[in-house]
């Protein structure tokens, strides 16, 4: 484990509670960063698309010794690649599938406060898709806890975990849409004043994320009670990790599978790849604060898995 020596600073942006790295710039970090182009595969299949995923965590393994820190996709756009680990762990049943034994695995955002046993809990979607021999197997799994009493003390202490570790090697995103066209990734709102040092963030819920959140559950084939259901409508703010987290990976992988049951996505995605990010400063934090899915374009090595119809 690295040495965690990162100190974290507390600063507020309207209603918004975000984690800074201490004693940086947010106009000199952001500086640091050049604009690219998004490359992007379209695959056929959401089996397709887990396969690719699964490839990458390969090449990861491949490329590096040790530990690997990979935070996890919730909702659809993953549970492709979840079922293929835990097929690769049913088999290796016993002993130890030897990437899977490698893996420190993070969750990237969750709706507060929830009870986590929930069934609209990302870590409920993650148990059933997974099943027990991944977590009898992987090296650590890491979330944070949505029924704590300081739910802020619980991320301070869970953005240091993911800290000591030195940050993800790999980052599976998924494509939030949200009005006019701008879009989330993690959970970074539009407009919530997330910059390039904010590692964490804790943010007031809107009605959109829910709707967005319980819809993408149902469309993927969780079990739903009631109860969890009001629960989850009584949600008031949002863990996610921030940009500085994202831009920190030593990889991105980004998988959008549903524009069928989340329609915006087409064009809110459509419109992260006709933009170029602007070099002028004050621009470029305009940009990125009215539309956080923008900020994939300042990592020099992410790409894009997307369905055909993504792109309609």
């Amino acid at each position: 484990m690295a040495e965690n020596h990162k100190t974290l600073d507390r600063r507020k942006s309207g209603e918004n509670i975000w984690l800074a790295r201490h004693d940086q710039s947010a106009e000199k970090e952001l500086a640091r960063w050049s604009f690219h182009e998004l490359s992007r595969e379209v695959l056929p299949s959401e089996q397709a698309v887990g396969e690719a995923m699964l490839a990458e965590l390969e090449n990861l393994a491949r490329a590096k010794d040790g530990d690997l820190v990979v935070i996890l996709l919730g909702g659809r756009g993953a549970q492709a690649l979840h079922r293929l680990l835990g097929e690769r762990a049913r088999k290796a049943r016993g002993t130890k599938d030897p990437l899977i034994a490698r893996m420190r695995v993070f969750t990237q955002d969750a709706l507060a406060p929830m009870r986590m046993a929930s069934g609209f809990s990302f870590v409920r979607d993650f148990e059933r898709l997974l099943g027990d021999d991944f977590f009898a197997q992987v090296k650590s799994f890491d979330c944070v806890r949505t029924d704590a009493y300081d739910l802020e003390a619980e991320v301070t202490d869970y953005v240091q975990r993911l800290e000591a570790f030195g940050g993800a090697d790999m980052f599976f995103l998924g494509h939030g849409p949200e009005a006019e066209a701008a879009s989330h990734l993690a959970y970074i709102k539009p407009y919530s004043g997330a910059t390039a040092i904010d590692v964490a963030g804790l943010i007031p819920i809107s009605s959109s994320i829910l709707e967005h959140h319980i819809t993408k559950f149902k469309a993927g084939g969780s079990a739903i009670k009631t109860e969890d259901e009001d629960e989850c409508r009584r949600a008031t703010h949002i863990f996610t990790l921030g940009p500085a987290a994202i831009l920190g990976a030593t990889r991105i992988v980004q998988s959008i599978v549903d524009a069928e049951t989340a329609p915006a996505k087409r064009q809110s995605y459509r419109r992260v790849l006709e933009t170029k990010l602007s070099d002028d400063p004050v621009e470029r934090t305009r940009q990125l604060n009215e539309n956080p899915g923008l900020w994939i374009l300042l990592h020099p090595n992410a790409k894009s898995l997307v369905l055909p119809n993504v792109l309609l």
